[in-house]
């Protein structure tokens, strides 16, 4: 009994195993295998344009690998976002047929899957650009290939300077520029006339449905889309793009409400929120996803898209030197990359939440990061890895000169840099930490203040999604509770006492997902604190002030005022804003707060809100108002 146990084992393995290779060989880049790998051995740099489902991320690192690119280097791919470079790595060990970690791995911030046989490594665009500070030449690596080029983000946008300039010193390092929009001329030109490759992707035709009216409220209609596309389309998984978690699990919670509703003979919903690993079961799912799922992932069986048509995008002020969060229409470009997830295996439909007209007004392409985000971690990150004049440092896209400045400015007040732009010891210290200048900082000055171990539990906090959750038919409920935790470091606290119990986070409405990734998190910062030399279990007990003083000397750039009508100013930039109704310090009134960011809804609201006293910012940034920076900048 036990050897036929065994055989069957055997025969399901070979099964898989080859429903993997044929699942491989039908995707359209193996048609293309030699074509790319004569060109990739004929050039230094290469730029491969693959519409979405060509299978380009997850099959090229293999045809490289194969063909012995592998033996004098690992093989890097790049990802925009952490949940796709660890799941792509999973997907391609299992073709590869290795454990996760051995031949094929990954790296994202706080969580490292790699070893000494690693050739195949997926890592985010930034965790190579920290790799720069140990490694100048990146000289483990024997191609870099850049995907997703065409989502621009910033890290990318920096790697892209930086390993052209490696290449200009390594004449063995080959370059792979992956984008997935039709705009391979601008990325060809910039790497010195590279050769570019085009491959085809969606197989199938895709109707496009555009909304008659404007939808003023598109959550209800993807709601409402998602029932109907649920009920009167044939069987097919539904794929919808929402902006953030908080959007997600609102229609998470409401078609669990409604199921009930549905038609006798209507197929289960399985409903899958994207960040949440889901097992696959023979019923119709509605994923419900960020633009994380536009080109980062490609996820099999949809057949329906409901399109929002929104994205939740961070946008800086260099002139205020504010950084907010912001829900803005989506470009063209990415409203078709969305319409390319249906379509791979089958025909498909579109359903696109706002009119025709609506798609006509959007911009052909998202605005780069570069040019709307705060620049001072990737400054701090160059300056660390030795490039010393930032104003001449060969950029895609130049950011305008005000953000630049504003940048140094920001490193200056936080003494990573001085007054000649020179970086100091205690800067090189900040660009070891894998989080913002601004909590670098914060963690540096805990040792001074004997309040480390609650900094890292409380950065830890702020480094994940949402840790409340307020169901809609018990947001009272859920306000009070929160409101009896006072603080994230007290929600860790009753985290740890009560070992990550299940119930507990139900009964007081908190994520256990998300705590749980924030204890991972804190593992991770006691070793990079333990590196520098801070003990990363000294402790103030109960005292609160000594913590938040550590937080003004990071974020003394973040204060506000009282006003006399209830709403705050901002010390930068003198912006009328409001505590978000999410706080704890909603609806009071403190003469003087401390903001960790903005978030722009309807009006300027402040998030992760402290009450701080005017005396603890005696001294603090002294150096920095004195030049003439600041407020009034």
């Amino acid at each position: 009994m036990q050897n036929d146990h065994k055989k069957r084992k055997k025969e399901k393995r070979s099964v898989d195993k080859a429903e993997l290779v044929a699942a491989r060989n039908a995707l359209p880049i193996a048609k293309e295998r030699d074509n790319i790998i004569k060109a990739i051995r004929d050039a230094r740099a290469l730029v491969i344009v693959g519409e979405t489902g060509s299978g380009k991320t997850t099959q090229l690192p293999q045809f490289l690998y194969d063909a012995g690119f592998a033996k004098k280097g690992m093989i890097a791919i790049t990802q925009p976002r952490r949940v796709a470079a660890s799941s792509i790595a999973r997907r391609v060990a299992q073709e590869v047929g290795v454990q996760l970690g051995n031949e094929v791995g990954y790296s994202v911030r706080f969580d490292d899957k790699t070893s000494h046989n690693t050739k195949i490594k997926y890592m985010t665009d930034g965790m190579l650009l920290r790799e720069l500070l140990g490694d100048k030449l990146l000289s483990k690596y024997s191609v870099i290939i850049l995907d997703e080029a065409h989502e621009r983000t910033l890290r990318t946008d920096v790697l892209f300077g930086m390993v052209k300039g490696i290449q200009k010193v390594r004449q063995d390092l080959k370059i792979i520029v992956m984008s997935a929009t039709l705009d391979a001329e601008r990325f060809a030109s910039y790497f010195d006339g590279a050769q570019t490759l085009f491959i085809p992707g969606r197989q199938f035709p895709v109707r496009v449905f555009n909304a008659i009216d404007r939808q003023e409220d598109y959550v209800d209609a993807a709601l409402v889309a998602t029932f109907q596309l649920h009920v009167d389309e044939p069987p097919g998984d539904i794929l919808v793009f929402l902006t953030g978690q908080e959007e997600i699990e609102t229609i998470e919670k409401l078609l669990k409400e409604h199921i009930h509703e549905l038609p006798p003979e209507a197929m289960q919903l399985l409903i899958c929120p994207l960040f949440a690993a889901q097992p696959a079961a023979q019923q119709q799912k509605v994923i419900l996803a960020t633009n994380v799922a536009e080109t980062s992932i490609t996820i099999s069986g949809i057949r329906y898209i409901v399109d929002t048509g929104m994205a939740k995008v961070r946008a800086f002020n260099p002139k205020l030197g504010i950084e907010s969060l912001a829900v803005v229409p989506i470009s063209k470009a990415s409203a078709m990359q969305r319409l390319g997830r249906a379509g791979r295996e089958a025909p498909g439909c579109c359903y696109r939440l706002y009119t025709e007209e609506g798609f006509n007004s959007l911009a052909q392409v998202s605005e780069p990061e570069i040019l709307r985000c705060n620049l001072a971690n990737v400054l701090l990150t160059l300056k660390a890895a030795g490039v010393d004049n930032l104003m001449e440092f060969d950029f895609l896209d130049r950011p305008p000169r005000a953000s630049l400045v504003r940048a140094l400015e920001h490193l200056y007040a936080l003494r990573a840099l001085n007054s000649k732009g020179e970086l100091t010891p205690e800067g090189r210290k900040m660009a070891e930490f894998p989080v913002d200048p601004s909590l670098a900082k914060v963690l540096l000055h805990s040792k001074t203040l004997n309040c480390t171990a609650e900094v890292i539990s409380i950065i830890s906090m702020l480094s994940v999604e949402t840790v409340f959750f307020s169901p809609h038919d018990k947001r009272e409920a859920a306000n009070e509770a929160k409101r009896n935790h006072l603080t994230l470091l007290n929600v860790m606290r009753g985290y740890q006492a009560v070992k990550g119990d299940k119930d507990w986070c139900i009964q007081n409405f908190i994520n256990a997902r998300a705590v749980k990734n924030a204890m991972e998190i804190r593992t991770q910062l006691e070793s990079f604190c333990e590196n520098l030399g801070i003990p990363p279990n000294a402790s103030s007990g109960n005292e609160v002030e000594p913590i938040l003083q550590c937080f003004v000397q990071g974020f003394f750039q973040n204060l506000a005022v009282l006003q006399v009508d209830g709403s705050y100013q901002t010390f930068n930039g003198k912006q009328i804003c409001h505590i978000h109704p999410s706080s704890v310090l909603f609806g009071k009134r403190m003469s003087l707060i401390l903001f960790h960011e903005l978030v722009q809804t309807s009006r300027q609201y402040m998030r992760s809100v402290s009450s701080i006293s005017l005396a603890w910012l005696q001294g603090t940034g002294s150096h920095y108002f004195t030049h003439g920076q600041g407020s009034e900048q």
